[in-house]
């Protein structure tokens, strides 16, 4: 038995340890935020023959807003034959007929558009864009998903940074957001998104740090993406694939923060679940992936660390959802009063910290807009159920299957066919509430310093339960008056 507990005990120090790991490097990015955020961009050159760009929209079943997508690239203002566009369709539903539609309508005024469709959706969205760059010869290819909506001034102010360095691979620009005041979760993610493109990536950027291509809203060099090997389909994040194999390969990647392109947050908690569930695996695989050569590379130590940080950012979660598990058995071992952990605390204020700064330099409202930090917070921890089996699913090497993250417009997604139902894993966070709430009361009398700690724990799974179950319990709702309507439809 002693052994056992001494497992254990072992098995919270070092979760706590590398938790810590993780906060210190979020420190990191703000220092290296708050050094390089005034350093001057790269050159720029305005090139007299500009060169040719083909943009791509990779799209499945996205009725609510391609329409929207299509209207915004076409308004793009780029020498009309050096502009290219492709409307990558894998779509099984009416979306397909609207982009033929609006197609026709954009050829016939001159523009060189495409729509491209597949018999089969082999590599889901990695597939459909290596399939459009075989299909026509271009300089740069611009991507963006379809609930984004790009500025006209778009290309006339990001190529000219690939005019200037032949061997910049990749430029990427800040996502913006459409509906962010929507309600308490794209408000919540919101938060997260502009530290991550505020503070993160212009520190990664502006302090060599590994950068990573978000999946839209950035425009690669043609030849970087053939040299790196094209796009695969190998992990559920393509993006971050192909740019470690292309900084890994020598190329250069650059940060736009003052180019912002608007997109949609997902509103319902269950496709931002699943969305995060996607992240978690594909992020867990390209560090698999690429984390032997990463090493092997002639990077400095510094970028080998966070490179690595950046990669196995998921494994936050296990990490998580292990001290919760471990917490009980230990205290009532009355073993983890003793532990010299408190000081380990004092990091866990870098990443608020990483949260507030990205308000503050983005809004003036920056008090107001902070207020929703708690709801971002147990949103970080009451996924850790769904995030560690898809981190579990990535290190058994179960096969991927893409699942998009549906997008609504100004709709409300509890009317739409698109919204997505509960999974399996509702029941898993109701019993870890239930878990954290008596993991609250025996540190409230073993162990108080612990107790704010747990006290997180409960809020997180709570939030997260509760709000998936509302969420469920509209859905359902909505079914059955759906199907009260048809009958009084039908008797009549």
């Amino acid at each position: 038995m002693h052994i056992l507990i001494g497992v254990l005990v072992g098995l919270y120090v070092v979760s706590a340890l590398l938790l810590s790991l993780y906060a210190l490097g979020a420190l990191v990015l703000l220092v290296l935020w708050r050094w390089g955020r005034a350093r001057p961009l790269p050159p720029s050159v305005i090139p007299s023959d500009w060169p040719r760009v083909l943009v791509q929209l990779p799209v499945y079943n996205e009725r609510a807003v391609i329409a929207r997508l299509i209207d915004a690239v076409a308004a793009l203002d780029y020498p009309r034959d050096r502009l290219f566009v492709q409307v990558l369709d894998d779509s099984t539903d009416e979306t397909s007929e609207l982009i033929a539609r609006l197609v026709a309508h954009y050829s016939a005024l001159g523009y060189a558009m495409a729509h491209i469709r597949r018999v089969e959706r082999r590599g889901y969205k990695a597939g459909a864009l290596e399939e459009g760059l075989k299909r026509q010869s271009a300089d740069l290819v611009a991507v963006f998903d379809a609930d984004f909506v790009p500025p006209p001034d778009f290309l006339r102010r990001v190529v000219p940074f690939f005019c200037a360095d032949e061997q910049l691979g990749m430029v990427q620009t800040r996502w913006g957001h459409l509906n962010a005041l929507e309600n308490a979760l794209t408000r919540a993610q919101a938060l997260s998104l502009d530290g991550h493109f505020a503070i993160e990536q212009t520190a990664r950027s502006r302090g060599g740090l590994l950068l990573n291509f978000s999946g839209s809203a950035g425009v690669w060099r043609v030849a970087c993406i053939k040299a790196a090997g094209g796009w695969s389909a190998a992990t559920l994040a393509e993006d971050l694939d192909l740019s470690y194999r292309a900084q890994l390969n020598g190329w250069r990647f650059l940060y736009l923060p003052n180019i912002v392109v608007p997109a949609e947050i997902p509103p319902q908690i269950a496709a931002y679940t699943q969305q995060q569930s996607r992240w978690a695996k594909g992020t867990t695989q390209n560090l698999l992936l690429h984390g032997p050569a990463l090493w092997r590379s002639r990077l400095s130590l510094l970028q080998k660390l966070m490179g690595t940080l950046h990669l196995a950012q998921y494994l936050t979660h296990p990490l998580m959802l292990l001290l919760l598990l471990l917490t009980v058995p230990l205290l009532l071992a009355g073993r983890l009063g003793s532990l010299p952990l408190a000081s380990l605390g004092l990091l866990g204020f870098a990443p608020p910290m990483l949260y507030l700064a990205g308000q503050m330099v983005l809004y003036d409202d920056w008090p107001r807009r902070i207020l929703i930090f708690p709801v971002l917070m147990g949103l970080g921890t009451g996924l850790a159920l769904r995030n560690t089996l898809a981190v579990l699913a990535a290190l058994r090497g179960e096969p991927n299957e893409f699942r998009r993250t549906p997008k609504f417009r100004n709709l409300s997604w509890r009317q739409s066919s698109y919204a997505l139902q509960q999974g399996w894993l509702l029941p898993g966070e109701v019993f870890l509430t239930l878990y954290a709430i008596l993991a609250l009361s025996l540190a409230h009398h073993h162990v108080p310093s612990l107790a704010p700690f747990m006290a997180v724990y409960v809020f997180a799974f709570g939030l997260v339960s509760g709000w998936s179950l509302l969420e469920g319990l509209q859905l359902h709702w909505r079914a059955r008056t759906e199907q009260v309507s048809v009958r009084k439809r039908v008797s009549a």
